[in-house]
Formats: structure tokens, sequence, C-alpha cells
């Protein structure tokens, strides 16, 4: 081996193994980049391939192969990954060893457990502060905005409608009606693909202030007569009379409605219930709801989690979960850029040092008592 081929952290990357995830958390693009940084990475061999990139890329790249989990993770100071790694893999890891992904340790007693009984280092990057700095490193936009499209064309194969307005030797067919109910990033693009598929499309959202991104992208805001509008930008809680009135006007309008897409949802709370089974009870048969927010309880009343259920009035209401996955080529390689943007404000010239009053290094990391100073260094081994 050439000499000074051990210096420098190993990060490591190995294949996914949730079922139906075919993500991968490193492109050959950002291996290179990783290596510009100092670092060595090593990648489990087929860890790509679900996502289109091949054992040959992540070579060609700089990337060391690895051929199971075990010899992916041994010694890794770095490990990024899309969904968080069983409990017992964690306990694997090197003391100290620094985790980056989609975490959510408080959702499992043993993943968390795990992550503090071998002293880790986790950033679950859906903790990430929403500032205008950290826009390149949140995994929750890019992610959603796959999920928005997704979902958008789920719904168009569901809908035995055409989605534009065609003109025919049989008459003309008039465009579906789309209603988006939820105006963050995957309810923005599915306006969007709802519009390039040619579809008469509204988006609701309690916010007022959504109307002018709505419409920008050629939908109609659902106006129903109920503001929600707080200070900072945030919505308000609605009083009872309020949301009974939203409630009600809702119910009529979704009876002129052909198919809704539900992106709705609140970081670490389950989804908003907007749709009830009385106003789905009230739709044209041949209707479609798809329910982006189907892992978190959805938005409709009822949706099945994984499941596409016809209700007993006709409507399909389909609740599809992971539907970034299924976009896994675009959707690897923006959470990819998303995770080297993040692993690049604390490795620099193959070494790990953390600056504790970086807010997107400190409001990130979980636990957060793993802070030991402003300043925190780990250099190889770490």
């Amino acid at each position: 081996m050439a000499a000074g081929a051990e210096q420098g952290i190993i990060v490591a990357v190995a294949r996914e193994t949730a079922p139906g995830e075919r993500r991968v958390a490193a492109s050959p693009e950002t291996c290179k980049k990783l290596t510009a940084l100092g670092a060595r990475v090593r990648v489990q061999r087929g860890a790509g391939m679900a996502a289109g990139f091949t054992d040959d890329a992540y070579a060609g790249a700089g990337a060391q192969l690895a051929d199971d989990t075990v010899a992916t993770l041994e010694g890794a100071d770095v490990v990024l990954c899309v969904q968080p790694p069983a409990a017992a893999t964690l306990t694997t890891l090197k003391t100290g060893a620094v985790l980056v992904g989609m975490l959510a340790p408080e959702a499992d007693a043993a993943r968390s457990d795990a992550i503090v009984s071998r002293g880790l280092v986790a950033f679950p990057l859906e903790r990430l502060p929403r500032t205008t700095r950290a826009q390149a490193m949140d995994i929750l936009s890019s992610q959603a905005g796959m999920a928005g499209y997704k979902a958008t064309l789920i719904a168009a194969q569901l809908a035995p409608r055409f989605f534009p307005m065609l003109t025919t030797a049989a008459g003309t067919i008039r465009p579906s009606k789309v209603l988006v109910i939820g105006a963050g990033v995957a309810g923005l693009q599915a306006i969007a693909t709802a519009r390039r598929l040619g579809a008469q499309v509204e988006g609701f959202d309690v916010r007022p202030e959504t109307r002018e991104q709505i419409e920008s992208l050629g939908g109609k805001f659902l106006d129903l007569g109920v503001s929600a509008a707080g200070e900072g930008g945030y919505a308000r809680q609605l009083t009872d009379e309020e949301r009974a009135l939203q409630q009600q006007r809702l119910g009529e309008h979704l009876k002129t409605v052909d198919v809704i897409v539900c992106t709705a949802a609140v970081p670490g709370r389950p989804a908003p219930k907007i749709v009830t089974a009385a106003m789905v009870a009230g739709m044209k048969p041949g209707s479609v709801i798809v329910d982006l927010a189907a892992e978190t309880g959805g938005n409709c009343e009822l949706t099945r989690a994984g499941e596409t259920i016809d209700s007993a009035n006709g409507v399909t209401v389909a609740g599809p979960i992971n539907l970034a996955s299924m976009g896994a080529v675009h959707a690897s390689e923006m959470y990819a850029r998303n995770l080297l943007n993040f692993v690049s404000l604390f490795v620099k010239d193959g070494a790990i040092a953390f600056d504790w009053n970086d807010e997107l290094l400190a409001k990130t990391v979980w636990p957060t008592s793993v802070q030991p100073s402003p300043h925190g260094a780990f250099g190889k081994g770490g």
C-alpha cells in the first residue's frame, strides 16, 4: 500500500436494509468530493445499484469497496445512511463514531440506547434548523420534492380520467380538477406536476401567505374565508368555530373535486386530519385521494399506510409510503449532496473538528450532551 494511504478518517456507506428502500447516502460524485476533503470513503458492494450507481462508478470515484456490512462499517469514523441502521448494527460501530442521516433516534428506544451506549455522535438531519444557510443540507426539502412529484403521478395513474383537457372526435374532455392540500415543498411540487399534466389545479393551505407561491405555479389558491395567519410566518391555532366553518366549506368544495393530493405535515408530530370520512362520502364516485402524509397517520381519516382502498361510495384512497425512494436516482443524488454539504462542516483536511458554536451542528446533534466544549476535535481514529 502506498505511503500515506492510511491517512484520513474513514467515511462508510453501507447498503440500506429497510424494506423497499432504494436510495443510497453517497453517490460517486459525492464520494469524489469527500475524498477531496481528505477522507477515505468505503462503500459496500451493491449499495448504489438500485439508485443507478455501479460499484465501478464508486471505485472510479476513489471509494474502497467492501463485501458486507460488517467490513464496510469496521473502524469507520463517519457513517452516512438514509434510513437509521438497526440497533444491533449501531452497537458494532466504534466508540465516538459520527452518524449522519434520517435517524429519528427518539422514535425507537433500542436505537437511542445504542447511540448513547456506544457514545455515538448522531446528527439526525431531520432536526436541522430551517435557515437559509442550511438549505443545501435540507434533506426534508429535497426528498419532499420527489415525494410530491411521485404522489401526483400515482394520482394520475389511479384516476379514471384524463388530467388534461382533450378535444377528440368523440367530443371535448374537460380537464380533471385537482386539489393539493398543503403548500410546503411537497405540495408545491405536486401543484407544479399536476399543472404540467394539464389538470385544473387548486392549492389549499391554512397559511394565507402561500397564495403567491401557489399562484406562481399556475394553481388557484383555495380561499375558504378562514385565515390562520399568525406571527412570524407561522399559522395560529383556529378557534373551534373557525375550524367548524373551514371544515364545512371544505367538505362542500370537495364535492366538485376529482383528485386530492394530501401533503400537510407537522415535523415530529402526527399528520393533521383534514379530510374526514364524511367528506369522502360526499365526493363523486371515481374520485381519488393520494395521501402523502400516510406514514405519519395521514391527512384523510380513511388512509391506511401502504394500502390503496376503495371507499363505499367508489372513492379511491391511496396511502403510499417512502415515495422519495420511488425516484431513487435523483432522490439519492440530492440526498447525497445534502449529506456532503453537512459533513463539510466538520470534516477538513482528513480530520473531524466540531465547532459547537455553529448552530447547524449544535442544534442538530443528538444527544446534545455530546457537545464537550465550544470546539471539539477528533483526528484520525477519532
